[in-house]
């Protein structure tokens, strides 16, 4: 009896400090340069980390105590290790796994692992288009190493044999295989995460206000289950309030105004191109107070046309960001729409508008377009000619691991316009080069990544004064939105991450206008339509901007733990796991943090009615 469990107090011992250790290389591997922790943050992380640690400890302890209950009845020795090899293996390999994929994608992704990582799987190619063979070299070899380290260590824990009860009673051998099942019930406590009304979820391990220092606490094996346990009952997520009152703080938001609202154009039927330019945030725009040295021929082209100064991206990725632009539908913190195409394929979309209305819709992007179900998204909206990776020659993608970059696509969306023979058209574009792993053929920047996007506004002014010179820029409208910011610099908050613009130029547009209305990159699709006397009823949460019926010009906007709301009177953000406010501004009064709480408030209204819209497609 003694040695089954010390076997098995041995075994616990070290499977829970395999995840405690964890932490602290976590911290050294993926802590920001310029950012710097203390021995009590490293405790306190590993302290907290324990909330879920012991609970996945107890999962994997379950089976090596039902074999130690079945030893008790064997009349032979046991030959443990060798049996126990056969369970340890896989276990070592996915602890592994869990935490080199963890620490490797953190710098990326900026939030733990969990099953997003199984939405890049049916596109390796695309998934590893932002590291080098290297990187992935060295990566495998983590994994072997923490495999070996991990699978030693699980057998030097476990006895060679496990000697028989000899000369035991019937009785004796009850008593012990008793006492090993009441060792399940604190087990199964462990498991749940105590006998309180919450069970084991991220949000327990969270206690500082640093960000970066909860998600170290974060055990990535626990992330990743959590995350491909949640119900798929959309409309069931997120009930902040009963329906009378969320209905109350929801009214009027999302006014579905007429198409009377004043023109920027000289024609209601201009050739519409959109351009969804790839992370570019308004810290590369100097007309929104970003950096004056990156983009000075978007700076340029924002004086000029119409520049929208308070445009919030709905969301912090590319499939997530296209579906609010062309859709005008919200962002979700815990899913891509994209990627559910019994429920993209309800939503309205800009391509199927102008189509309606005699428009031809193409769509051009330089990479792949099936990453992240693209295609079948664009295809159901309406995109009925799609240029992507596959179009161009081996030649012309050589610079880009993505695929062709933004010289190469920009020189071929103008070659696709001057062949259109039917107007009006609209051509949708995705650029690629502004992404990891910042590597463009051009070095005006000394530093990589504003290169990057120098690069990119360097290729779209070319662009635009190759079209000013031709006879179709008189009926032209361009439309420049970023599909999602960019986390430049590190330090940058929330707010400023999502706190983008948006440009229209072009012969179309009659004059230069700034408009500093706070909006969001959902409503360009209802502004737009408005603009071309369209309907936009199909679009419930977009809306028109310079309506008069817009009275309460608000965003929201969402990332991958929380949300954020943002009005006159400031912005906040509330994280979802945590559930409490973690940013908001204005913030030197006590009349400040309870406007904070009324915007935290209709975000969360928001937040339940958008998980109800789509629960209910």
């Amino acid at each position: 009896m003694k040695t089954r469990l010390t076997y098995i107090i041995r075994l616990y011992a070290v499977i829970l400090a395999m995840f405690a250790v964890q932490k602290p290389l976590f911290m050294w591997l993926d802590k920001a340069e310029d950012s710097s922790y203390s021995a009590a943050d490293t405790l306190a992380v590993v302290a907290h980390g324990l909330l879920l640690d012991i609970p996945v400890t107890g999962y994997l302890i379950v089976l090596p105590l039902l074999i130690t209950v079945v030893s008790v009845w064997t009349g032979r020795p046991l030959p443990l290790r060798r049996l126990a090899s056969f369970y340890y293996l896989p276990v070592a390999v996915l602890s592994a796994l869990a935490f080199v994929a963890d620490t490797s994608l953190y710098p990326f992704w900026k939030f733990k692992l969990d099953a997003t990582i199984f939405y890049y799987i049916d596109s390796p190619k695309d998934a590893f288009a932002s590291v080098s063979v290297w990187y992935l070299l060295v990566r495998l070899v983590l994994i072997a190493a923490c495999t070996a380290v991990i699978f030693f260590c699980l057998r030097k824990a476990t006895p060679r044999m496990m000697p028989p009860m000899t000369g035991v009673t019937a009785a004796r051998r009850c008593t012990a295989t008793l006492s090993f099942i009441l060792l399940m019930i604190p087990l199964g406590i462990s498991i749940r995460g105590g006998l309180g009304e919450s069970t084991a979820n991220i949000g327990k391990v969270y206690f500082s206000e640093d960000e970066y220092l909860n998600h170290s606490a974060v055990n990535p094996m626990f992330s990743m289950l959590y995350s491909l346990g949640k119900a798929e009952n959309y409309a069931d997520e997120f009930e902040y309030f009963d329906e009378p009152r969320r209905a109350s703080l929801f009214r009027g938001l999302y006014p579905q105004t007429p198409a009377d609202t004043a023109s920027l154009l000289n024609t209601r039927r201009p050739d519409v191109l959109l351009i969804l330019m790839e992370s570019f945030g308004g810290q590369i725009v100097e007309a929104v107070g970003g950096r004056a040295d990156i983009a000075p021929n978007y700076n340029r082209l924002a004086a000029e046309g119409v520049i929208f100064t308070r445009c919030y991206s709905n969301s912090f990725r590319t499939d997530r960001g296209m579906v609010s632009a062309l859709s005008g539908y919200p962002a979700f913190p815990t899913l891509s729409v994209m990627k559910l195409p019994i429920k993209s394929r309800t939503l309205p979309c800009i391509a199927n508008s102008l189509n309606a209305e005699g428009y031809r819709s193409t769509f051009l992007y330089g990479g792949d377009i099936n990453f992240t179900n693209m295609q079948s998204y664009l295809r159901t909206g309406g995109y009925g000619t799609i240029i992507s990776d596959s179009d161009f020659p081996a030649d012309k993608k050589k610079d880009n691991p993505w695929g062709a970059d933004d010289g190469v696509t920009f020189d071929s969306l103008f070659s696709i316009i001057g062949a259109q023979k039917h107007h009006p058209w609209h051509i949708g574009f995705l650029t690629l080069s502004s992404h990891e792993p910042f590597e463009v053929p051009y070095n005006r920047l000394k530093e990589q990544i504003p290169n990057a996007f120098a690069y990119t506004d360097e290729c779209l002014g070319r662009f635009v004064e190759r079209m000013r010179k031709t006879p179709l820029w008189d009926n032209l409208l361009i439309i420049c939105i970023p599909d999602h910011g960019f986390q430049y610099p590190a330090n940058i908050t929330h707010e400023q991450h999502h706190r983008n613009t948006m440009l229209w130029i072009g012969g179309a547009v009659k004059a230069h206008k700034t408009v500093s209305t706070v909006m969001n990159q959902s409503d360009m699709a209802a502004t737009l339509l408005s603009q071309l006397g369209i309907g936009h009823e199909d679009y419930t949460f977009s809306r028109d901007v310079l309506s008069p019926a817009y009275r309460y010009p608000f965003a929201f906007f969402t990332f991958k733990e929380g949300f954020g709301f943002a009005d006159s009177t400031g912005h906040t953000v509330y994280d979802i796991i945590g559930n409490r406010i973690s940013e908001y501004r204005p913030a030197t009064t006590s009349g400040d943090k309870t406007a904070a709480d009324r915007r935290a408030e209709l975000g969360k209204a928001v937040m339940q009615s958008i998980y109800d819209d789509l629960g209910n497609r």
